[in-house]
């Protein structure tokens, strides 16, 4: 980012300028401002990745033909088949154990 910063005036939800200000007050950030550029650069790079995405989708279906929703229902499947469960069980919760002493 571009160290020469410039002022703005913007309208902020209530509870987001809480949270940025316990931010500070924890010493996760070094001031309110601060809090708020870095959550604009990180929304920032989102937004790139996403329109990289969209673009790579977009290139792929011009090569190849869109992308059915057959096919996308399909890759959702294998993709949970595929998944590595870390906490819980696969599709259905699962009792907890009792820990004994």
């Amino acid at each position: 980012m571009s160290e020469r910063k410039e002022r703005m005036t913007v309208t902020v939800d209530r509870a987001l300028i809480e949270a940025g200000s316990e931010a500070v007050a924890a010493g996760r950030a070094e001031s309110l401002s601060g809090w708020v550029n870095l959550a604009l650069a990180e929304r920032a790079t989102k937004e790139r990745r996403l329109q990289g995405m969209a673009e790579a989708v977009a290139m792929y279906e011009a090569r190849f033909g869109s992308i059915s929703q057959a096919e996308l229902a399909a890759q959702e499947h294998a993709d949970a088949r595929a998944a590595i469960v870390v906490r819980g069980a696969r599709g259905r919760a699962r009792p907890r154990r009792r820990r004994t002493a």
